[in-house]
């Protein structure tokens, strides 16, 4: 595969048989890095893609090395401890026998109560320049719910048994609810249901106190105090509060309030009760019998609760491939995909593209006929519900090609994303363009050459996308020509409120 150079850019072809193997095969060396709530840990991962037709599918996933387990360290309640965060990496990475320049992609991911704290936006930040060549830092329930669902196997079961899979990734402050069928997640939901939302020292006294805690105990009758011990009882009550909360969540269909109110994201909607339930996250260790310890929080309790709902529930129990490193291995291995080879990037000194929110407008391409106005308009009005964001926001285009790649239908797709556009490339923002189809090169070539759009285009294709909210695309990889590429939810929140933001 050789790459052509075109005047107004770089076009790179997948035509005809390659004689280079390694242009049909991709290695990439893989992180995945979790800063929970409750724990902190890193998996390193080989991933080998193979190119078929014009797309680049993964066919190969290894674990390399799994870092401890590290209790997520604090500096004080509302901090998180940066220093003794990036010695633990450091040593990790030590002991993994690599070094950051070695890592090609991956994910750091801040999930649960972890994202709230407020240095977590600069811990994720310094992260991911210290982590490697294009790790992308991510924080949001979604895609951690989406993550634990791959890491935990859930989605493959699904698969190979044809069947409606629920996987529930319990963790500190956090539970996260995905249901799988037939290799996809259908549907998901988070609730703040965490082992570690109450914290205790080795006496049995209250050492931290998260938000979901104080409205549980008030449910349950509870007086929570810093330094003292609790009431056994009413602890029980509490635990068991929890466990109703978390099945009522698992269910379909809109909770109780009390539910409704510590949830993240939207309730699952109306469906069938799942085939099959597996457990991942830290307090699966105790549904499972791994871990028998005491950690001075509620997981051991927590487990109790669930495992007496699940024998009275109906769905079969089932194993996960991972318990408390769900997460952390689906960060590893699922979060990057690969660009098609027919991708136009000019110039290519633009890349690598960092937190670039997407649009995804309802564009009219299934006519042999487009209309540029009609285009024009409807990417103009998907643009306005980026009206808060600042005028100079980078915005990605994202489009599923239907039909020909005619030069007429080409030219209007064109000149109506041009002009729909026109409102953020006007200052001299790239256009950049992201497709399912593989017609991204000749889009690029298209917007530069025959429209002379004098902006940086930036065109890929081959990409699966998903109702994510941002992508980040990385250099181009040696001999291949493509880009990889993050689709990913990127949500700190500016505050420590409970549930949904607005909730």
């Amino acid at each position: 595969m050789t790459p052509i150079e075109h005047a107004g850019g770089r076009i790179f072809t997948s035509g005809g048989r390659s004689l280079v193997l390694v242009d049909d095969e991709i290695r990439l060396v893989s992180v995945g890095v979790d800063i929970g709530s409750s724990t902190t840990h890193m998996v390193l991962s080989r991933i080998v893609l193979e190119r078929r037709d014009n797309r680049y599918l993964v066919t190969s996933r290894e674990v390399t090395h799994e870092s401890d387990v590290l209790l997520t360290p604090y500096s004080d309640a509302d901090t998180l401890d940066g220093d003794a965060l990036r010695d633990f990496f450091d040593k990790q990475y030590a002991a993994a026998g690599v070094v950051p320049e070695q890592i090609d992609t991956g994910a750091l991911i801040m999930t649960g109560v972890a994202v709230r704290r407020r240095n977590a936006r600069i811990i994720g930040d310094v992260f991911s320049q210290i982590a490697g060549k294009f790790v992308s830092v991510s924080a949001g329930d979604a895609l951690e719910t989406q993550l634990s669902a791959f890491g935990s196997g859930a989605v493959a079961r699904s698969e190979r048994n044809r069947n409606r899979t629920m996987n529930i990734d319990i963790g500190g402050g956090t539970s996260k609810i995905a249901v799988c069928q037939d290799g996809e997640v259908e549907a998901l939901t988070a609730i703040d249901v965490g082992a570690r939302i109450i914290a205790f020292d080795a006496d049995g006294r209250v050492t931290r106190i998260e938000e979901a805690a104080r409205r549980l105990a008030d449910e349950a009758g509870l007086a929570l105090v810093m330094g003292e011990v609790p009431d056994a009882e009413a602890l029980s009550r509490l635990v068991d509060l929890m466990a109703d909360h978390l099945f009522a969540a698992m269910q379909s269909g809109q909770p109780a309030r009390a539910t409704a109110e510590l949830l993240r994201l939207d309730p699952l909607p109306a469906g069938p009760v799942p085939d099959a339930i597996s457990f991942s996250g830290g307090v699966a260790e105790y549904v499972y019998g791994r871990d028998q310890r005491d950690h001075g929080d509620l997981g051991p309790r927590l487990a109790d609760a669930i495992r007496r709902r699940v024998e009275t529930w109906g769905p079969e129990l089932q194993v996960a491939e991972q318990g408390i490193r769900a997460t952390v291995v689906g960060a590893s291995q699922y979060t990057v995909q690969v660009s098609g080879t027919t991708i136009f990037v000019e110039p290519t000194s633009i890349l690598p593209l960092r937190n670039v929110p997407v649009l995804t407008p309802q564009l009219p391409l299934h006519s042999e006929t487009l209309d540029a106005d009609e285009i024009a308009a409807a990417v103009h009005e998907a643009l306005q519900h980026f009206d808060e964001m600042p005028k100079d926001q980078l915005v990605a285009l994202c489009y599923r090609w239907e039909g020909s790649a005619t030069f007429g239908r080409l030219d209007a797709f064109c000149r109506g994303v041009a002009a729909g556009m026109a409102e953020r490339t006007d200052t001299g923002l790239p256009l950049v363009l992201v497709g399912e189809g593989d017609v991204g090169g000749l889009i690029g070539i298209h917007l530069n050459q025959e429209l002379g759009l004098s902006i940086p285009v930036i065109s890929v294709d081959g990409l699966t996308l998903q109702a994510f909210d941002f992508i980040d695309i990385g250099d181009l990889l040696p001999a291949s020509g493509a880009v990889p590429v993050v689709i990913k939810s990127l949500v700190f929140p500016t505050t420590a409120a409970l549930g949904r933001s607005g909730a």
